[in-house]
């Protein structure tokens, strides 16, 4: 632990547009909220046409996968979206796009405009062991205290984190009775307040004595956890990866040690930084909008909910993990959870199991009542 602390004297600071204050936009709407236009919605509607035409399906269900860049042609709005993914993934990263809208959509549509629109971003990868390349954050009634559960399929907090991909985006369906607020933070700018205030717990969140807790997605050839720090340079750029509910309960694997209490303090005092002003910026997600987050840059968090008791008025959100072909190098340790490729341009994040088929469900709630 010596050698981690005196490893820490010799950080610097990090600057750059990815390195804000909450405080600073959050009455600045104008710099992280794009509104669609007339000219874009109409674009988006011709563009469903198109895709409805290219690919006719009589039982009405489009294979959303099958829909490339190409396919959604937006000609005037691509290039709104292009100044945008270059600003997700080497500017401040982050965007809400509002006002899709879902409401005069099938929820068929509404899928197939988020695939269409995060294909301009980046490479949908796969979310979970079934192989969701368009994934649904919504309460299915896991139980959140079993190790193997994923949060985003209850209805409790979710702490901040992110997620196995360059860019998470999700399209606001429906809202909760109550709670569900989403809340984004520079990890940049923590990794500066901890450098300044709290250098031996950064030599604790940058070590590469932490492991991962797989919840039983193993890859081929891996073992059900890996190890990686929680903040780390390559080639002179920051990155992070966080997400406390996967490093709790990799001690129940047979030879890891439990968190120690040094490491879980370092971590508590990290998200304490995440969740407090001037760093952190609040949001609610309203129908129709879509927010775009760079895991390599921010944490993402969002508040327990109470739902609506009908079935279809549930909270749901759809989700992408996009694999960015402009994105940042990365360290080796992101192969065990990314893939052998890292690579700037390849297909890279994601989670790939034995019988893992990749596949496009839009409706998450069949079978619940």
């Amino acid at each position: 632990r010596a050698q981690r602390v005196m490893a820490s004297a010799s950080l610097k600071p990090v600057s750059g547009p990815s390195a804000w204050l909450g405080a600073d936009l959050q009455n600045k709407e104008d710099q992280w909220i794009y509104t669609l236009s007339p000219s874009d919605v109409e674009e988006i509607d011709k563009a469903i046409a198109h895709v409805h035409t290219i690919f006719p399906d009589p039982s009405g269900e489009l294979n959303i996968a099958q829909v490339h860049k190409e396919h959604f042609n937006v000609p005037k709005f691509s290039q709104t979206l292009a100044t945008i993914q270059e600003d997700l993934v080497h500017g401040k990263g982050f965007i809400l796009l509002r006002g899709l809208p879902v409401e005069k959509y099938t929820r068929e549509d509404s899928a197939l405009a988020f695939w269409g629109i995060g294909l301009h971003f980046g490479e949908p990868v796969s979310q979970n062991a079934q192989g969701h390349i368009l994934g649904h954050v919504a309460d299915l009634g896991s139980d959140p205290t079993l190790p193997t559960t994923r949060l985003y399929t209850t209805n409790k907090k979710q702490r901040f984190h992110v997620d196995s991909s360059d860019i998470v985006g999700l399209l606001c369906l429906q809202k909760a009775k109550e709670g569900g607020l989403s809340s984004i933070c520079s990890s940049v700018t923590v990794y500066n307040e901890l450098l300044k205030r709290y250098p031996e717990l950064l030599s604790e969140l940058m070590s590469k004595d932490l492991y991962w807790d797989r919840k039983g997605e193993v890859p081929e050839g891996r073992q059900p956890y890996w190890k990686q720090p929680i903040m780390q340079f390559h080639e002179d750029q920051f990155t992070a990866f966080y997400d406390r509910n996967y490093l709790t309960t990799t001690h129940r694997h047979e030879g890891v040690p439990p968190l120690s209490p040094v490491q879980l303090q370092a971590m508590d005092k990290m998200e304490e930084l995440c969740a407090s002003d001037p760093i952190v910026l609040h949001m609610v997600l309203e129908p129709g909008d879509m927010q775009f987050v760079h895991n390599h840059h921010l944490f993402h968090s969002r508040t327990d909910f109470i739902d609506w008791p009908e079935v279809r008025r549930r909270r749901h959100l759809l989700r992408l993990w996009l694999s960015a072909p402009n994105g940042l190098p990365l360290p080796e340790e992101f192969k065990e959870r990314y893939g052998d490729d890292i690579r700037v341009g390849s297909k890279r994040g994601g989670i790939i199991c034995p019988g893992t088929e990749l596949c496009t469900p839009v409706d998450p709630f069949v079978g619940l009542v």
